[in-house]
Protein backbone atom coordinates (compact mmCIF):
# COMPACT_ATOMS: atom_id res chain seq x y z
CA UNK A 1 0.00 0.00 0.00
CA UNK A 2 1.70 3.39 -1.17
CA UNK A 3 1.58 5.98 1.71
CA UNK A 4 -0.15 9.18 0.76
CA UNK A 5 1.88 12.61 1.16
CA UNK A 6 0.70 14.87 3.54
CA UNK A 7 -0.07 17.86 1.57
CA UNK A 8 -1.35 21.73 2.47
CA UNK A 9 -3.94 23.35 0.25
CA UNK A 10 -4.14 27.18 0.62
CA UNK A 11 -8.25 27.16 0.08
CA UNK A 12 -11.16 29.25 0.95
CA UNK A 13 -11.04 31.95 3.17
CA UNK A 14 -12.64 34.15 6.09
CA UNK A 15 -14.71 37.39 6.26
CA UNK A 16 -16.65 39.12 8.84
CA UNK A 17 -20.26 37.46 8.40
CA UNK A 18 -21.87 41.08 8.16
CA UNK A 19 -19.89 41.53 4.77
CA UNK A 20 -21.98 40.64 1.52
CA UNK A 21 -22.00 36.62 1.02
CA UNK A 22 -21.74 37.59 -2.76
CA UNK A 23 -17.87 38.92 -2.37
CA UNK A 24 -15.34 35.42 -2.17
CA UNK A 25 -12.61 36.45 -0.92
CA UNK A 26 -9.43 34.05 -0.21
CA UNK A 27 -8.68 35.72 2.75
CA UNK A 28 -9.10 37.03 6.32
CA UNK A 29 -9.73 41.13 5.97
CA UNK A 30 -9.25 42.88 9.05
CA UNK A 31 -8.30 46.78 9.25
CA UNK A 32 -4.96 48.49 8.18
CA UNK A 33 -3.24 47.40 10.65
CA UNK A 34 -3.14 44.04 10.35
CA UNK A 35 -2.09 41.01 7.54
CA UNK A 36 -4.40 39.31 5.53
CA UNK A 37 -4.25 35.16 6.67
CA UNK A 38 -4.65 32.34 4.71
CA UNK A 39 -7.12 29.57 5.43
CA UNK A 40 -5.18 26.36 4.60
CA UNK A 41 -7.02 22.76 4.27
CA UNK A 42 -4.71 20.00 5.63
CA UNK A 43 -5.87 16.30 4.90
CA UNK A 44 -4.55 14.06 8.00
CA UNK A 45 -3.57 10.24 8.51
CA UNK A 46 -6.86 9.13 9.83
CA UNK A 47 -8.58 10.46 6.53
CA UNK A 48 -10.13 13.31 8.73
CA UNK A 49 -9.09 17.47 8.04
CA UNK A 50 -7.36 20.00 9.66
CA UNK A 51 -8.36 23.51 8.83
CA UNK A 52 -6.06 26.22 9.83
CA UNK A 53 -7.35 29.78 10.24
CA UNK A 54 -5.27 32.58 10.83
CA UNK A 55 -5.23 35.41 13.31
CA UNK A 56 -8.72 36.70 14.09
CA UNK A 57 -9.84 39.05 17.02
CA UNK A 58 -11.94 38.05 20.24
CA UNK A 59 -16.08 38.92 20.17
CA UNK A 60 -16.10 38.92 16.41
CA UNK A 61 -18.50 36.45 14.04
CA UNK A 62 -16.81 35.25 11.06
CA UNK A 63 -17.53 33.27 8.07
CA UNK A 64 -15.33 30.92 6.88
CA UNK A 65 -15.32 29.44 3.78
CA UNK A 66 -12.86 26.23 2.42
CA UNK A 67 -13.20 23.50 0.13
CA UNK A 68 -12.19 19.67 1.41
CA UNK A 69 -10.48 17.24 -1.34
CA UNK A 70 -13.01 14.90 -2.59
CA UNK A 71 -13.81 11.98 -0.15
CA UNK A 72 -15.70 8.58 -2.01
CA UNK A 73 -16.57 7.17 1.54
CA UNK A 74 -18.95 9.92 2.11
CA UNK A 75 -20.56 9.90 -0.94
CA UNK A 76 -22.35 12.75 -2.72
CA UNK A 77 -24.81 13.55 0.05
CA UNK A 78 -23.20 14.85 3.02
CA UNK A 79 -24.86 16.97 5.73
CA UNK A 80 -23.33 18.34 9.32
CA UNK A 81 -23.48 16.14 12.66
CA UNK A 82 -26.65 17.37 14.45
CA UNK A 83 -23.99 18.25 17.60
CA UNK A 84 -24.59 21.52 18.76
CA UNK A 85 -21.40 24.07 19.36
CA UNK A 86 -21.99 27.32 20.53
CA UNK A 87 -18.96 28.96 18.82
CA UNK A 88 -19.14 26.90 15.06
CA UNK A 89 -21.88 26.21 12.91
CA UNK A 90 -22.30 24.76 9.28
CA UNK A 91 -23.92 27.08 7.59
CA UNK A 92 -23.37 25.83 3.89
CA UNK A 93 -22.17 22.21 2.19
CA UNK A 94 -22.03 22.65 -1.63
CA UNK A 95 -20.71 19.54 -4.34
CA UNK A 96 -17.81 20.68 -6.00
CA UNK A 97 -17.12 19.82 -9.82
CA UNK A 98 -14.51 18.11 -9.08
CA UNK A 99 -15.57 16.04 -6.73
CA UNK A 100 -14.46 18.28 -3.78
CA UNK A 101 -16.81 20.08 -0.79
CA UNK A 102 -17.30 23.34 -0.56
CA UNK A 103 -18.04 23.79 3.13
CA UNK A 104 -19.41 27.47 4.85
CA UNK A 105 -19.28 27.66 8.34
CA UNK A 106 -19.70 30.71 11.37
CA UNK A 107 -17.35 31.20 13.83
CA UNK A 108 -17.83 33.46 17.23
CA UNK A 109 -14.04 34.05 18.25
CA UNK A 110 -14.77 33.97 21.89
CA UNK A 111 -11.13 33.98 23.88
CA UNK A 112 -7.55 34.87 23.45
CA UNK A 113 -5.25 32.00 22.20
CA UNK A 114 -4.93 29.05 20.09
CA UNK A 115 -8.30 27.29 19.87
CA UNK A 116 -9.46 24.36 18.23
CA UNK A 117 -13.44 23.47 17.49
CA UNK A 118 -14.46 20.55 15.51
CA UNK A 119 -17.46 19.41 12.87
CA UNK A 120 -18.34 16.59 11.64
CA UNK A 121 -19.24 15.78 8.06
CA UNK A 122 -22.21 12.54 7.74
CA UNK A 123 -22.40 10.73 4.64
CA UNK A 124 -26.32 10.65 4.38
CA UNK A 125 -26.31 7.59 2.13
CA UNK A 126 -23.81 5.16 4.07
CA UNK A 127 -24.54 4.53 7.85
CA UNK A 128 -21.72 5.25 9.89
CA UNK A 129 -19.48 7.15 7.70
CA UNK A 130 -18.23 10.34 8.56
CA UNK A 131 -14.76 13.06 8.55
CA UNK A 132 -14.08 15.29 11.82
CA UNK A 133 -12.77 18.95 10.45
CA UNK A 134 -11.04 20.22 13.23
CA UNK A 135 -10.59 24.09 12.83
CA UNK A 136 -7.71 25.48 14.57
CA UNK A 137 -7.57 29.35 14.85
CA UNK A 138 -5.16 31.79 16.32
CA UNK A 139 -7.68 34.34 18.44
CA UNK A 140 -5.82 37.69 19.36
CA UNK A 141 -7.49 40.10 22.56
CA UNK A 142 -8.44 43.91 21.98
CA UNK A 143 -6.04 45.89 19.54
CA UNK A 144 -5.73 49.31 20.02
Amino acid sequence: MATAKKSCAKTGGVRFSEQSHHAASSHVHFDEKLHDSVVMVTPEDDGNFMVKVGFLKTQHRYEIIFTLPKVPSLGKDVCPAPVPSPHLRITNLAPQPDGGLRVTCEYMAQQEGVLCEEVLLLSETTEHVCVKVKLHTRVMGHIP
